[in-house]
């Protein structure tokens, strides 16, 4: 389907009340000379620091390992750097954090992709997963409990691209490959299934969709998605520019895809003294602190003028991170679940980006739950997990095509 070029006011408004998603983004004009974005400081860790020779290495290569003491009973921990690739198509180093329950013997694999509603780096879950500040910890101790290693990806990649949900499906992809090509950790080319909800499921289905060409080597079975934005267009047609209590998770959101494509988006040059303050302000923030500087603010507080022009550079990346747009769909069985009064993901756009699945081969099953779109995190971990261990445990997949 087309995209129609709507204003950036209608977009970013989108953005604001995006309050779970890191999947809303902003269409705005192209990048003029001299536009920068609002990128991060710097990771203090010495960890973190991309190795000189990162262009020698290939996608997925691991460049550094370091032992972590694990927040789960019975596992271990291990942050690995890797070597990815960006959207401009220039080398990055990511970092992902790989889990592996105690034993000798080699663990399927689950990849879970948090969603990460931030612009710090400290933000990132290979921070938070060590300090409890990770909203899906319990999921992931319970597939530990399950006896399957799990790799958490930093899929916001190094510069915090909050809202990028095609680097996040890369990323995703080269830390599997990253852990499964040292035998330190245990896992090995095994079984893998790919899980996150809202912006996280967002980074796993490109993961899914992007594999047959980006990583067709992977034994990826099968992947599992809830609360899914999979088309921003909608969302955008569906929210108003009303103040919002969640206003500064959007306006983080367009911040971080201009990290991610300086050279077509340009929302720093647009802002009015006071969307510079906010832009200052949060620049290294997580969730909260976020939500606390922007609430109940709207679009034309921050931009000058009270609106943002649009180009088709902008809305090229707009339908470059919706799912529903891409034209292939996941070679892997695919569970689908969603709360049914979800005020973020359009129930109909799933079910219709399932029903393009579908006609493409691909075994979907799409569970609707009583709920909206922050109840459904919770409800959908029981449907999540069985329906993950099932993947991995070689049975039939289910289909409701």
């Amino acid at each position: 389907m087309r995209v129609r070029n709507l204003s950036g006011r209608r977009i970013l408004g989108t953005l604001a009340a995006a309050a779970l998603s890191a999947a809303a983004v902003i269409s705005f004009t192209a990048a003029p000379v001299g536009a920068a974005p609002y990128l991060p400081a710097g990771d203090g860790d010495p960890f973190y620091a991309a190795p000189a020779d990162l262009a020698s290495a290939v996608n997925g290569q691991v460049l550094k390992v370091q032992p972590a003491a694990s927040p789960f009973p019975g596992s271990t921990a291990q942050k690995v750097q890797f070597r990815s690739t960006n959207s401009q198509g220039e080398p990055i180093a990511a970092v992902t954090t790989v889990l592996v329950p105690n034993g000798g013997a080699r663990h399927d694999l689950l990849s879970y992709q948090p969603f990460t509603n931030s612009l710090g780096l400290q933000c990132a879950p290979s921070h938070q997963l060590f300090r409890g500040g990770l909203q899906e910890q319990q999921l992931i101790g319970l597939a530990l409990a399950r006896g399957v290693a799990v790799n958490v990806p930093d899929h916001l990649g190094p510069t915090s691209a909050y809202g990028a949900a095609r680097l996040g499906g890369t990323i995703t992809l080269d830390s599997i490959r990253a852990v499964q090509s040292d035998p330190g950790f245990r896992v090995g080319k095994v079984r893998t299934a790919l899980a996150g909800y809202s912006g996280g499921a967002m980074a796993s289905a490109y993961a899914a969709v992007l594999a047959p060409t980006y990583a067709p080597e992977l034994n990826l079975v099968g992947l599992s998605a809830g609360g899914t934005p999979v088309n921003l267009e909608a969302i955008a047609r569906t929210l108003g520019v009303n103040p919002n209590p969640l206003f500064g998770l959007g306006f983080a959101a367009s911040l971080g895809l201009e990290r991610e494509y300086p050279n077509e988006l340009a929302l720093s040059e647009q802002l009015n003294p006071r969307g510079v303050a906010l832009a200052d302000q949060i620049r290294n923030s997580c969730t909260q602190q976020i939500i606390d500087a922007g609430a109940n603010l709207k679009i034309a507080d921050v931009v000058g003028g009270g609106s943002l022009s649009d180009d088709q550079a902008g809305v090229d990346a707009l339908n470059r991170n919706s799912v529903q747009m891409y034209p292939g769909a996941p070679r892997i069985p695919v569970l689908l679940y969603q709360g049914a009064s979800d005020q973020l993901t359009p129930t109909a756009r799933v079910q219709a980006t399932a029903a393009k699945w579908c006609r493409q081969g691909t075994r979907v099953q799409t569970i609707i739950l009583p709920g909206d779109h922050g109840s459904t995190i919770a409800t959908g971990v029981p449907f999540a997990l069985n329906y993950i261990n099932d993947r991995l445990s070689g049975a039939a997949a289910p289909s409701t095509c």
